[in-house]
């Protein structure tokens, strides 16, 4: 009997320690995510499987084009993946030809799948002043995006990011780390 204890014990604390350390890696660490919707395209498309990095930004603060995931403030379970445009200080705006400038200077980036259309400029159709620790995101398909040019998404605050999306991991024809160039 005392055998069997012993092991019923051993097998006890082994399990504690390995939902223990599930617990830390999910919470501090890295999670994996889905990407539900078309906002993404072409980076990320509709079920795409991501491991999210929630350790870098504790050693760093994030930076322009990075990949991050946050929560939608009105919907609890629901999280959104964007990429970061703005930085914190900075002055955003898009022209009526859907040209993004940044500080009053053209934005060189291609990951926007189209030029925004005049209509899609939402509040970034005035110059948008971020805040010491606000981030302007985008997603990558420009015209079928809700994201900082919206009022129910508006800029995101430091705080609020979970993490950057860093490896996909499904489908595998697609594998690999998302970086921007």
């Amino acid at each position: 009997m005392n055998k069997v204890l012993k092991e019923t014990i051993s097998t006890i604390l082994y399990l504690a320690g390995v939902l223990l350390l599930t617990w830390v890696i999910i919470t501090f660490v890295g999670q994996r995510t889905e990407v539900s919707g078309d906002s993404m395209e072409a980076t990320l498309a509709d079920g795409d499987n991501l491991i999210v990095d929630k350790i870098t930004y504790r050693f760093k603060k994030p930076e322009r084009f990075d990949i991050i995931v946050f929560p939608f403030k009105y919907q609890e379970t629901t999280y959104y993946i964007k990429r970061i445009i703005g930085l914190p200080g900075e002055t955003v705006w898009i022209d009526e030809n859907g040209v993004i400038y940044i500080n009053d200077e053209v934005l060189k980036e291609s990951y926007g799948k189209e030029v925004i259309k005049s209509t899609n400029r939402g509040i970034a159709a005035e110059p948008v002043i971020l805040g010491p620790d606000e981030y302007f995101v985008l997603g990558d398909n420009r015209n079928n995006s809700s994201d900082s040019r919206t009022q129910i998404v508006g800029n995101i605050h430091e705080d609020d990011i979970i993490g950057r999306a860093w490896l996909r991991i499904w489908p595998f024809n697609q594998f690999g780390v998302l970086k921007h160039q």
